[in-house]
């Protein structure tokens, strides 16, 4: 098993940037895909971006792609979600989740969640 932790949100003004942390538990962090999902109030939970075990393949919604960047530093047991131009609309509590899965975009396939960390951002 693995334990999640994200840090890093925030309220930033629209244009502005945040950098989220997820820092994980144990030594076998390289073992998971992870992933970065959000959820807005009163909406369900969306992917936003993944990264494979070693980095060398990164996945983004259509939404954030340009700007957000996923990843990861295995030596460090952390995930990464650089946020740029940050727009209203990315107001939303995000989650960072690990599955040994390959479907990387897929919510269901993670087995691992963190609680979450808001980000709101103001027009």
């Amino acid at each position: 098993q693995v334990q999640l932790v994200e840090s890093g949100g925030g309220l930033v003004e629209a244009g502005g940037s945040l950098r989220l942390s997820c820092a994980a538990s144990g030594r076998t962090f390289s073992t998971y895909n992870m992933g970065w999902f959000r959820q807005a109030p009163g909406k369900g939970r969306e992917f936003v971006a993944a990264i494979s075990r070693s980095g060398g393949g990164t996945y983004y919604a259509d939404s954030v792609k340009g700007r957000f960047t996923i990843s990861r530093d295995n030596a460090k047991n952390t995930a990464y979600l650089q946020m740029n131009s940050l727009e209203p609309e990315d107001t939303a509590i995000y989650y960072c989740a690990a599955t040994t899965a390959i479907m990387m975009q897929t919510l269901g396939k993670y087995d691992y969640w963190g609680q979450g960390t808001q980000v709101t951002v103001s027009s």
